[in-house]
Protein backbone atom coordinates (compact mmCIF):
# COMPACT_ATOMS: atom_id res chain seq x y z
CA UNK A 1 0.00 0.00 0.00
CA UNK A 2 2.78 2.19 1.15
CA UNK A 3 4.45 1.72 -2.32
CA UNK A 4 1.39 2.58 -4.36
CA UNK A 5 0.56 5.65 -2.49
CA UNK A 6 4.86 6.55 -3.10
CA UNK A 7 4.80 5.87 -7.15
CA UNK A 8 1.29 7.72 -7.23
CA UNK A 9 3.15 10.87 -5.70
CA UNK A 10 6.05 10.18 -8.04
CA UNK A 11 3.66 10.09 -11.11
CA UNK A 12 1.24 13.36 -9.60
CA UNK A 13 4.59 15.18 -9.32
CA UNK A 14 6.04 14.30 -12.72
CA UNK A 15 3.12 15.53 -14.33
CA UNK A 16 2.74 18.69 -12.86
CA UNK A 17 6.37 19.32 -13.46
CA UNK A 18 6.23 18.32 -17.27
CA UNK A 19 2.97 20.45 -17.15
CA UNK A 20 4.27 24.01 -15.46
CA UNK A 21 7.31 23.40 -17.60
CA UNK A 22 5.15 23.29 -20.65
CA UNK A 23 3.44 26.10 -19.85
CA UNK A 24 6.76 27.82 -18.83
CA UNK A 25 8.25 27.32 -22.25
CA UNK A 26 5.35 28.48 -23.85
CA UNK A 27 4.67 31.73 -22.10
CA UNK A 28 8.52 32.88 -22.63
CA UNK A 29 8.12 32.35 -26.02
CA UNK A 30 4.92 34.36 -26.51
CA UNK A 31 6.76 36.93 -24.54
CA UNK A 32 9.45 36.51 -27.00
CA UNK A 33 7.48 37.40 -29.40
CA UNK A 34 5.28 40.04 -27.99
CA UNK A 35 8.36 41.71 -26.56
CA UNK A 36 11.70 41.01 -28.92
CA UNK A 37 14.33 42.64 -27.01
CA UNK A 38 13.11 40.42 -23.69
CA UNK A 39 15.65 38.48 -23.36
CA UNK A 40 18.71 40.73 -24.41
CA UNK A 41 19.40 42.72 -20.88
CA UNK A 42 23.44 44.07 -21.47
CA UNK A 43 23.47 43.89 -18.23
CA UNK A 44 22.94 40.00 -17.17
CA UNK A 45 22.41 41.11 -13.04
CA UNK A 46 19.37 42.66 -14.24
CA UNK A 47 16.13 41.87 -14.54
CA UNK A 48 14.90 40.66 -18.08
CA UNK A 49 14.01 44.00 -20.20
CA UNK A 50 10.42 44.31 -21.62
CA UNK A 51 9.27 43.55 -17.99
CA UNK A 52 8.19 45.87 -15.28
CA UNK A 53 9.82 44.93 -12.12
CA UNK A 54 6.13 44.96 -10.61
CA UNK A 55 2.26 46.16 -11.47
CA UNK A 56 3.01 49.53 -12.78
CA UNK A 57 0.51 52.10 -11.89
CA UNK A 58 0.84 54.20 -15.91
CA UNK A 59 1.28 52.94 -19.22
CA UNK A 60 2.83 56.31 -20.64
CA UNK A 61 3.98 58.96 -19.75
CA UNK A 62 3.27 63.06 -21.89
CA UNK A 63 5.72 65.44 -20.16
CA UNK A 64 5.09 68.98 -21.01
CA UNK A 65 7.97 70.48 -20.32
CA UNK A 66 7.72 74.65 -19.57
CA UNK A 67 11.71 75.35 -21.16
CA UNK A 68 12.89 78.51 -19.01
CA UNK A 69 11.31 77.98 -15.86
CA UNK A 70 7.97 79.33 -15.49
CA UNK A 71 7.37 81.83 -12.17
CA UNK A 72 5.81 79.60 -9.76
CA UNK A 73 5.06 82.90 -7.68
CA UNK A 74 2.90 84.13 -10.66
CA UNK A 75 1.32 80.69 -11.11
CA UNK A 76 -0.02 78.31 -8.47
CA UNK A 77 2.41 79.42 -4.96
CA UNK A 78 0.33 82.14 -3.50
CA UNK A 79 2.32 84.10 -1.07
CA UNK A 80 0.15 87.52 -0.08
CA UNK A 81 3.01 88.61 2.16
CA UNK A 82 4.98 89.69 -0.70
CA UNK A 83 2.63 92.03 -1.94
CA UNK A 84 1.99 93.17 1.65
CA UNK A 85 6.19 93.75 1.85
CA UNK A 86 5.99 94.66 -1.91
CA UNK A 87 9.47 97.13 -2.17
CA UNK A 88 10.98 95.61 1.44
CA UNK A 89 14.72 94.06 1.14
CA UNK A 90 14.57 90.69 1.47
CA UNK A 91 15.59 89.55 5.11
CA UNK A 92 18.78 87.99 4.81
CA UNK A 93 17.63 85.65 7.87
CA UNK A 94 15.06 83.96 5.13
CA UNK A 95 17.93 83.67 2.09
CA UNK A 96 20.32 82.70 4.56
CA UNK A 97 23.34 83.54 2.25
CA UNK A 98 22.26 80.75 -0.60
CA UNK A 99 23.59 81.04 -3.83
CA UNK A 100 23.00 83.67 -6.23
CA UNK A 101 23.34 83.69 -10.30
CA UNK A 102 25.82 86.34 -11.67
CA UNK A 103 22.46 88.34 -12.53
CA UNK A 104 21.58 89.50 -9.66
CA UNK A 105 24.98 88.22 -7.04
CA UNK A 106 25.73 92.29 -7.46
CA UNK A 107 22.46 93.52 -6.42
CA UNK A 108 23.19 95.52 -3.15
CA UNK A 109 19.15 94.81 -2.33
CA UNK A 110 16.78 92.17 -2.92
CA UNK A 111 13.64 94.15 -3.54
CA UNK A 112 10.15 91.81 -2.69
CA UNK A 113 8.05 92.00 -5.79
CA UNK A 114 4.32 90.43 -5.47
CA UNK A 115 2.28 89.04 -7.90
CA UNK A 116 0.49 91.46 -10.05
CA UNK A 117 -2.38 88.73 -10.72
CA UNK A 118 -5.02 87.47 -8.45
CA UNK A 119 -5.18 84.23 -6.90
CA UNK A 120 -8.37 81.58 -6.07
CA UNK A 121 -9.03 78.31 -4.30
CA UNK A 122 -10.59 75.48 -6.64
CA UNK A 123 -11.32 72.15 -6.08
CA UNK A 124 -11.71 70.05 -3.41
CA UNK A 125 -7.84 70.75 -2.12
CA UNK A 126 -8.49 74.28 -2.51
CA UNK A 127 -5.62 74.40 -4.50
CA UNK A 128 -4.68 77.84 -5.18
CA UNK A 129 -4.21 79.03 -8.93
CA UNK A 130 -3.45 82.42 -10.69
CA UNK A 131 -5.86 83.78 -12.98
CA UNK A 132 -3.65 83.46 -15.77
CA UNK A 133 -4.75 79.98 -15.69
CA UNK A 134 -8.40 79.96 -15.93
CA UNK A 135 -8.43 76.67 -18.11
CA UNK A 136 -6.06 74.95 -15.58
CA UNK A 137 -7.94 75.87 -12.78
CA UNK A 138 -11.12 73.79 -13.75
CA UNK A 139 -9.23 71.06 -14.12
CA UNK A 140 -7.60 71.09 -10.44
CA UNK A 141 -9.45 67.71 -8.97
CA UNK A 142 -7.72 65.91 -11.25
CA UNK A 143 -4.03 67.55 -10.90
CA UNK A 144 -1.50 67.23 -8.35
CA UNK A 145 0.74 70.32 -7.37
CA UNK A 146 3.99 69.23 -6.21
CA UNK A 147 5.39 72.98 -4.47
CA UNK A 148 8.31 71.75 -2.74
CA UNK A 149 10.73 70.85 -6.25
CA UNK A 150 14.13 71.46 -5.86
CA UNK A 151 17.75 71.14 -7.55
CA UNK A 152 20.91 72.04 -7.41
CA UNK A 153 21.79 73.50 -10.17
CA UNK A 154 21.43 77.35 -10.70
CA UNK A 155 21.65 78.01 -14.11
CA UNK A 156 19.35 76.46 -17.51
CA UNK A 157 21.61 74.67 -18.87
CA UNK A 158 22.78 72.57 -16.06
CA UNK A 159 19.47 72.11 -14.77
CA UNK A 160 17.52 71.62 -17.80
CA UNK A 161 20.06 68.83 -18.38
CA UNK A 162 19.14 67.67 -15.11
CA UNK A 163 15.79 67.51 -15.29
CA UNK A 164 16.08 65.51 -18.24
CA UNK A 165 19.18 63.12 -17.28
CA UNK A 166 19.57 62.96 -13.65
CA UNK A 167 22.69 64.52 -14.40
CA UNK A 168 23.65 68.05 -14.86
CA UNK A 169 26.45 66.99 -17.32
CA UNK A 170 25.86 65.75 -21.30
CA UNK A 171 25.99 62.73 -22.62
CA UNK A 172 23.46 60.72 -20.31
CA UNK A 173 20.59 59.03 -21.16
CA UNK A 174 17.23 60.69 -21.03
CA UNK A 175 14.48 59.79 -18.96
CA UNK A 176 12.48 58.81 -21.95
CA UNK A 177 15.13 56.78 -23.28
CA UNK A 178 15.73 55.16 -19.79
CA UNK A 179 11.88 53.63 -20.10
CA UNK A 180 12.24 53.00 -23.81
CA UNK A 181 15.13 50.73 -22.71
CA UNK A 182 13.81 49.24 -19.94
CA UNK A 183 10.04 48.64 -21.41
CA UNK A 184 9.98 48.61 -24.47
CA UNK A 185 7.66 50.30 -27.06
CA UNK A 186 3.91 48.98 -27.33
CA UNK A 187 3.87 49.73 -30.59
CA UNK A 188 5.95 48.25 -32.88
CA UNK A 189 5.20 50.73 -35.91
CA UNK A 190 6.49 53.83 -34.05
CA UNK A 191 8.84 54.97 -31.49
CA UNK A 192 8.51 54.30 -27.58
CA UNK A 193 10.07 57.68 -27.35
CA UNK A 194 8.69 60.91 -29.57
CA UNK A 195 9.64 64.83 -29.08
CA UNK A 196 7.92 68.09 -30.12
CA UNK A 197 9.10 71.18 -29.99
CA UNK A 198 7.03 74.55 -29.74
CA UNK A 199 8.62 78.05 -28.89
CA UNK A 200 5.59 80.97 -27.31
CA UNK A 201 6.07 84.37 -27.34
CA UNK A 202 8.50 85.30 -24.60
CA UNK A 203 12.15 85.20 -24.14
CA UNK A 204 13.81 81.88 -24.83
CA UNK A 205 16.00 79.05 -23.80
CA UNK A 206 17.21 76.80 -26.57
CA UNK A 207 16.51 73.23 -26.23
CA UNK A 208 19.15 70.50 -27.63
CA UNK A 209 19.22 67.13 -28.89
CA UNK A 210 21.25 66.09 -25.79
CA UNK A 211 17.98 66.24 -23.63
CA UNK A 212 16.51 63.34 -25.56
CA UNK A 213 20.12 61.57 -26.00
CA UNK A 214 20.18 57.89 -25.36
CA UNK A 215 23.80 58.58 -24.31
CA UNK A 216 25.22 54.88 -23.59
CA UNK A 217 22.15 53.10 -24.33
CA UNK A 218 21.67 51.73 -27.55
CA UNK A 219 20.71 54.32 -30.57
CA UNK A 220 17.48 52.43 -30.67
CA UNK A 221 16.17 54.23 -27.68
CA UNK A 222 16.85 58.08 -28.78
CA UNK A 223 13.87 60.24 -28.95
CA UNK A 224 12.46 60.62 -32.30
CA UNK A 225 12.13 64.41 -33.08
CA UNK A 226 8.98 65.62 -35.03
CA UNK A 227 8.89 68.51 -36.89
CA UNK A 228 6.12 70.82 -38.11
CA UNK A 229 7.01 71.04 -41.44
CA UNK A 230 5.31 68.48 -44.14
CA UNK A 231 7.48 65.67 -43.29
CA UNK A 232 7.03 65.15 -39.37
CA UNK A 233 9.90 62.59 -39.37
CA UNK A 234 12.65 63.95 -41.46
CA UNK A 235 13.88 61.89 -44.06
CA UNK A 236 11.16 59.25 -43.41
CA UNK A 237 9.83 59.65 -47.25
CA UNK A 238 11.35 57.02 -49.66
CA UNK A 239 13.20 59.19 -52.67
CA UNK A 240 11.51 59.78 -55.72
CA UNK A 241 11.00 56.96 -58.01
CA UNK A 242 11.46 54.38 -55.40
CA UNK A 243 8.45 52.11 -54.92
CA UNK A 244 7.12 50.07 -52.09
CA UNK A 245 8.82 46.91 -53.17
CA UNK A 246 11.97 48.42 -54.01
CA UNK A 247 12.05 49.73 -50.57
CA UNK A 248 11.20 46.32 -48.82
CA UNK A 249 13.79 44.66 -51.25
CA UNK A 250 16.64 46.98 -50.68
CA UNK A 251 16.34 46.94 -47.04
CA UNK A 252 16.31 43.28 -46.58
CA UNK A 253 19.72 43.43 -48.72
CA UNK A 254 20.79 46.00 -46.16
CA UNK A 255 20.13 43.71 -43.32
CA UNK A 256 21.71 40.86 -44.67
CA UNK A 257 25.09 42.92 -45.30
CA UNK A 258 24.51 44.45 -41.73
CA UNK A 259 23.98 41.04 -40.22
CA UNK A 260 27.39 39.50 -41.79
CA UNK A 261 29.26 42.11 -40.30
CA UNK A 262 27.45 41.94 -36.83
CA UNK A 263 28.85 38.35 -37.18
CA UNK A 264 32.27 39.41 -38.21
CA UNK A 265 32.60 42.68 -35.52
CA UNK A 266 30.15 41.50 -32.66
CA UNK A 267 29.71 45.84 -32.59
CA UNK A 268 25.74 46.04 -30.79
CA UNK A 269 25.10 49.34 -32.94
CA UNK A 270 25.41 47.35 -35.93
CA UNK A 271 21.99 45.35 -34.59
CA UNK A 272 20.54 48.79 -34.18
CA UNK A 273 20.78 49.86 -37.52
CA UNK A 274 18.80 47.24 -38.40
CA UNK A 275 16.22 47.72 -35.82
CA UNK A 276 15.60 51.38 -37.18
CA UNK A 277 15.66 50.97 -40.63
CA UNK A 278 13.29 48.46 -40.04
CA UNK A 279 11.20 50.95 -37.90
CA UNK A 280 11.37 53.74 -40.36
CA UNK A 281 10.04 51.58 -42.51
CA UNK A 282 7.31 50.78 -40.54
CA UNK A 283 7.06 54.52 -39.56
CA UNK A 284 6.29 54.99 -42.81
CA UNK A 285 2.79 54.27 -42.93
CA UNK A 286 2.15 55.36 -39.55
CA UNK A 287 3.41 58.94 -39.55
CA UNK A 288 1.43 60.18 -41.88
CA UNK A 289 -1.87 59.28 -40.36
CA UNK A 290 -1.17 59.84 -36.75
CA UNK A 291 0.25 63.30 -37.58
CA UNK A 292 -3.22 64.21 -39.78
CA UNK A 293 -5.02 66.58 -36.91
CA UNK A 294 -7.38 67.85 -39.84
CA UNK A 295 -9.88 65.00 -39.15
CA UNK A 296 -10.06 65.70 -35.30
CA UNK A 297 -13.64 66.40 -34.42
CA UNK A 298 -15.08 69.70 -33.76
CA UNK A 299 -15.78 68.92 -30.23
CA UNK A 300 -11.89 68.16 -29.68
CA UNK A 301 -10.61 71.17 -31.65
CA UNK A 302 -12.88 73.69 -29.54
CA UNK A 303 -11.63 71.85 -26.22
CA UNK A 304 -7.93 72.39 -27.24
CA UNK A 305 -8.51 75.48 -28.88
CA UNK A 306 -8.25 76.67 -32.61
CA UNK A 307 -4.40 76.94 -32.68
CA UNK A 308 -4.29 73.21 -31.80
CA UNK A 309 -4.71 72.78 -35.94
CA UNK A 310 -1.70 74.87 -36.44
CA UNK A 311 1.61 73.08 -36.79
CA UNK A 312 3.92 73.32 -34.26
CA UNK A 313 1.89 75.03 -31.37
CA UNK A 314 1.77 73.87 -28.33
CA UNK A 315 -1.83 72.77 -28.77
CA UNK A 316 -1.12 71.07 -31.75
CA UNK A 317 1.60 69.46 -29.42
CA UNK A 318 -0.77 68.19 -27.03
CA UNK A 319 -3.15 67.38 -29.20
CA UNK A 320 -0.35 65.01 -31.50
CA UNK A 321 0.89 64.01 -28.06
CA UNK A 322 -2.63 62.58 -26.97
CA UNK A 323 -2.79 60.48 -30.77
CA UNK A 324 0.71 59.08 -29.90
CA UNK A 325 0.21 57.74 -26.08
CA UNK A 326 -3.41 56.77 -27.63
CA UNK A 327 -1.08 54.86 -30.03
CA UNK A 328 0.98 52.59 -27.51
CA UNK A 329 4.14 55.66 -27.37
CA UNK A 330 5.62 54.54 -24.08
CA UNK A 331 7.15 58.50 -23.38
CA UNK A 332 5.79 61.50 -25.32
CA UNK A 333 7.95 64.42 -24.52
CA UNK A 334 6.63 68.48 -25.61
CA UNK A 335 9.64 71.20 -24.90
CA UNK A 336 7.53 74.79 -24.93
CA UNK A 337 9.58 77.63 -24.94
CA UNK A 338 9.56 81.10 -23.74
CA UNK A 339 9.21 80.94 -20.00
CA UNK A 340 12.66 82.61 -18.64
CA UNK A 341 11.44 86.01 -17.00
CA UNK A 342 14.40 87.96 -16.06
CA UNK A 343 12.21 91.41 -17.11
CA UNK A 344 8.88 92.43 -18.78
CA UNK A 345 7.69 89.18 -16.75
CA UNK A 346 3.74 90.48 -16.05
CA UNK A 347 3.50 90.78 -20.15
CA UNK A 348 5.89 88.07 -20.82
CA UNK A 349 4.09 85.44 -19.17
CA UNK A 350 0.40 86.70 -20.11
CA UNK A 351 1.34 85.39 -23.88
CA UNK A 352 3.28 81.77 -22.53
CA UNK A 353 -0.21 81.10 -20.19
CA UNK A 354 -2.23 82.40 -23.35
CA UNK A 355 -0.07 79.40 -25.25
CA UNK A 356 -0.04 76.71 -22.77
CA UNK A 357 -3.10 76.88 -19.97
CA UNK A 358 -6.13 75.74 -22.48
CA UNK A 359 -3.93 72.82 -24.35
CA UNK A 360 -2.37 71.50 -21.07
CA UNK A 361 -5.71 71.36 -19.58
CA UNK A 362 -7.23 70.21 -22.55
CA UNK A 363 -5.11 67.30 -22.49
CA UNK A 364 -6.22 66.06 -19.07
CA UNK A 365 -10.16 66.16 -20.18
CA UNK A 366 -9.04 64.64 -23.39
CA UNK A 367 -7.28 61.50 -21.69
CA UNK A 368 -9.53 61.34 -18.98
CA UNK A 369 -12.77 61.44 -21.72
CA UNK A 370 -11.35 58.48 -23.27
CA UNK A 371 -10.55 56.65 -20.40
CA UNK A 372 -6.99 56.86 -20.52
CA UNK A 373 -6.24 58.95 -17.98
CA UNK A 374 -5.61 56.59 -15.71
CA UNK A 375 -2.70 55.13 -17.68
CA UNK A 376 -1.17 57.95 -18.59
CA UNK A 377 0.72 60.31 -16.46
CA UNK A 378 0.76 63.58 -17.40
CA UNK A 379 3.69 65.95 -16.01
CA UNK A 380 3.63 69.94 -16.21
CA UNK A 381 6.87 71.70 -15.35
CA UNK A 382 10.23 73.16 -16.13
CA UNK A 383 13.88 73.00 -14.87
CA UNK A 384 13.64 75.04 -11.65
CA UNK A 385 11.40 78.00 -9.62
CA UNK A 386 11.77 81.58 -10.46
CA UNK A 387 12.78 84.55 -7.00
CA UNK A 388 10.55 86.33 -4.90
CA UNK A 389 12.50 89.34 -5.27
CA UNK A 390 12.79 91.05 -8.46
CA UNK A 391 15.98 91.31 -10.42
CA UNK A 392 17.58 94.78 -11.24
CA UNK A 393 15.14 97.54 -10.70
CA UNK A 394 11.29 97.31 -9.10
CA UNK A 395 8.95 99.49 -11.16
CA UNK A 396 5.40 99.76 -10.35
CA UNK A 397 4.33 98.56 -13.24
CA UNK A 398 6.55 95.88 -13.99
CA UNK A 399 9.35 93.25 -12.18
CA UNK A 400 11.64 90.28 -13.45
CA UNK A 401 12.05 87.15 -11.49
CA UNK A 402 16.25 85.35 -11.56
CA UNK A 403 16.22 81.63 -11.16
CA UNK A 404 15.09 79.75 -8.04
CA UNK A 405 16.53 75.94 -7.06
CA UNK A 406 15.18 76.07 -3.72
CA UNK A 407 11.79 75.69 -4.34
CA UNK A 408 9.20 75.22 -7.72
CA UNK A 409 6.05 73.89 -8.53
CA UNK A 410 5.15 71.33 -10.89
CA UNK A 411 1.61 69.47 -11.39
CA UNK A 412 0.69 65.62 -12.10
CA UNK A 413 -2.05 63.66 -13.37
CA UNK A 414 -3.37 60.08 -13.91
CA UNK A 415 -0.94 57.79 -13.64
CA UNK A 416 -1.39 56.88 -10.41
CA UNK A 417 -0.93 60.00 -9.26
CA UNK A 418 -3.19 61.67 -5.91
CA UNK A 419 -5.04 64.68 -6.96
CA UNK A 420 -4.15 67.18 -4.23
CA UNK A 421 -1.63 69.62 -3.20
CA UNK A 422 2.05 68.12 -2.17
CA UNK A 423 5.33 69.95 -0.05
CA UNK A 424 4.99 73.45 1.00
CA UNK A 425 7.12 76.81 1.05
CA UNK A 426 7.44 79.46 3.58
CA UNK A 427 5.68 82.77 3.53
CA UNK A 428 8.31 84.22 1.27
CA UNK A 429 8.08 81.32 -0.89
CA UNK A 430 11.87 81.21 -0.71
CA UNK A 431 12.35 77.97 1.29
CA UNK A 432 10.75 74.71 1.53
CA UNK A 433 8.76 74.06 5.09
CA UNK A 434 7.27 70.30 4.28
CA UNK A 435 7.47 67.62 2.66
CA UNK A 436 10.93 68.65 -0.51
CA UNK A 437 11.14 66.50 -3.26
CA UNK A 438 14.49 66.21 -5.02
CA UNK A 439 14.66 66.04 -8.44
CA UNK A 440 16.22 62.01 -8.14
CA UNK A 441 12.94 61.54 -6.22
CA UNK A 442 10.90 62.89 -8.64
CA UNK A 443 12.82 60.66 -11.10
CA UNK A 444 12.20 57.64 -8.85
CA UNK A 445 8.74 58.25 -8.42
CA UNK A 446 8.28 58.44 -12.17
CA UNK A 447 9.79 54.71 -12.74
CA UNK A 448 7.79 53.60 -9.60
CA UNK A 449 4.54 54.31 -11.58
CA UNK A 450 6.00 52.80 -14.35
CA UNK A 451 6.17 49.85 -12.82
CA UNK A 452 10.14 50.38 -12.49
CA UNK A 453 12.26 50.24 -9.40
CA UNK A 454 14.89 53.06 -10.05
CA UNK A 455 17.54 51.32 -8.34
CA UNK A 456 17.48 47.96 -10.46
CA UNK A 457 17.28 50.02 -13.87
CA UNK A 458 20.92 49.70 -14.56
CA UNK A 459 23.08 49.91 -17.29
CA UNK A 460 26.84 49.17 -17.02
CA UNK A 461 29.15 51.15 -19.00
CA UNK A 462 33.11 51.66 -18.88
CA UNK A 463 32.84 49.28 -15.48
CA UNK A 464 29.84 51.14 -13.95
CA UNK A 465 26.49 50.71 -13.11
CA UNK A 466 24.77 53.80 -14.16
CA UNK A 467 21.06 54.24 -13.70
CA UNK A 468 18.36 57.65 -14.03
CA UNK A 469 19.02 58.59 -10.47
CA UNK A 470 22.63 58.07 -10.25
CA UNK A 471 23.15 57.49 -6.03
CA UNK A 472 20.37 58.78 -5.04
CA UNK A 473 16.42 59.24 -5.21
CA UNK A 474 13.66 57.82 -2.87
CA UNK A 475 10.11 57.07 -4.02
CA UNK A 476 7.90 59.83 -2.79
CA UNK A 477 4.72 57.68 -1.36
CA UNK A 478 2.73 60.77 -0.46
CA UNK A 479 2.05 61.17 -3.95
CA UNK A 480 0.64 58.18 -5.17
CA UNK A 481 -2.80 57.10 -5.10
Amino acid sequence: MEKEQLEHRLQFNRRRFLKGLGFGIGGMALGSLLIPDLFSSADKETMPLGLPHFAPKAKRIIYLFQNGAPSQLDLFDYKPLLNKMQGEDLPASIRNGQRLTGMTANQTKFPLAGSFFQFGQYGQARAWVSELMPYTARAVDDLCFVKSMWTEAINHDPALTFMQTGAQQGNRPSMGAWLSYGLGSENQNLPAFCVLLSKGKGNGQGVYSKLWSNGFLDSIHQGVQFSNGENPVLYLSDPEGMDRASRRKMLDELAALNTASYKEFGDPEISTKIQQYEMAYRMQTAVPEITDLSKEPEDIIKLYGPECLVPGTFAANCLLARKLSESGVRFVQLYHQGWDGHSNLPREIKGQCKDADQASAALVQDLKQRGLLDETLVIWGGEFGRTNYCQGLLKPDNYGRDHHPRCFTIWMAGGGIKPGVYGETDDFGYNIVKDPVHVHDFHATVLHLMGLDHEKLTFKHQGRRYRLTDVAGKVVDGLIA
